[in-house]
């Protein structure tokens, strides 16, 4: 159960009488797409921070070296 200020309550029921879809409706809809655009952000900023953590590793070899080594077979 939530809480909804009476302007967002009266705009809800306005855009359900013209989408002809409940409240409940356009609730969950509205829901559905604050969590996508969250878990988008969010992976972004997941990447974003993974940028260049290899960069500094000294035991992984050279993807170069490994291409070459592998075309002499």
């Amino acid at each position: 159960k939530i809480t909804i200020p009476e302007s967002i309550q009266e705009a809800l029921a306005e855009i359900a009488l013209t989408t002809g879809k409940s409240e409940q409706q356009l609730i969950a809809e509205a829901l559905s797409e604050l969590i996508q655009n969250y878990q988008t952000i969010n992976r972004l900023a997941l990447m974003r921070k993974a940028r260049g953590m290899w960069a500094d590793r000294e035991d992984i070899p050279n993807l170069e070296d490994l291409r070459q080594e592998w075309q002499r077979f």
